[in-house]
């Protein structure tokens, strides 16, 4: 009598056994067979380095060199209209030495003497040189350095040169005080307003140095 012959079922081979499909081992798959899951940062890391790559290639900006501060245009006349002013008086004051012992629009008698102060024996330098001519050389000087065109001039010499002019005169000044309240007891109108213009015009030179006025400006830092 015939056995009859018992139907497979998926996953057997004839004799028990289970069979292998394909990709799987004992009934698990095989690890080529999973799909690994994609890395983390593997797509941005794709997608930025191309655009690392045009960073990389562009050309640094270029960096404009620093210029000189400008000054402003109110300062370089200022500057100027106090030395022309000087100049003026000291001109006359120059003239009046050598040409004249009465000085205009000032009294010759009492504290205010402007005639005991421009003749006394203060009013030359070691017995040589006129005080008045001094001035004049001073001014004539100060009126060129603070000229609208010497204001445009970065040179540092000439910075210098013009803030140490101003400071040296305003020494002088003070010493001319000091003579002419302690050793004369006298004073000299035309003498105080060269004081006076030295001293707003040292002030003026001293706050633009401090201000940076002509001077080359510091390169921006990165």
């Amino acid at each position: 009598m015939a056995t009859p012959r018992q139907p497979r079922t998926a996953g057997t081979r004839p004799g028990g056994g289970k069979s292998r499909d394909k990709g799987t081992r004992g009934g698990r798959p095989e690890p080529s067979a999973v799909a690994s899951p994609p890395r983390p940062g593997n797509g941005q890391r794709q997608g930025n380095g191309p655009e690392r790559t045009r960073q990389a290639s562009r050309p640094a900006p270029a960096v404009t060199p620093p210029g000189p501060r400008p000054v402003p245009l109110w300062y370089q006349l200022t500057t100027w209209a106090l030395a022309l002013a000087g100049l003026g008086v000291s001109i006359y004051l120059t003239v009046a030495h050598y040409t004249s012992t009465s000085i205009l629009a000032c009294s010759d008698k009492g504290f205010i003497n402007c005639a005991g102060v421009t003749t006394s024996s203060q009013s030359m330098v070691f017995g040589i040189f006129p005080v008045a001519v001094l001035g004049l050389a001073f001014y004539v000087f100060m009126a060129a350095a603070t000229s609208p065109w010497a204001w445009r001039l970065t040179w540092p010499a000439v910075r210098w040169i013009r803030l140490g002019s101003v400071a040296v005169g305003m020494v002088f000044v003070l010493y001319l005080i000091y003579t002419e309240l302690i050793t004369l007891n006298a004073i000299c109108l035309w003498c105080t307003s060269v004081h006076v213009i030295t001293f707003l015009l040292f002030t003026l030179i001293v706050f633009g140095a401090a201000a940076g006025y002509g001077t080359t400006q510091a390169s921006p830092r990165s």
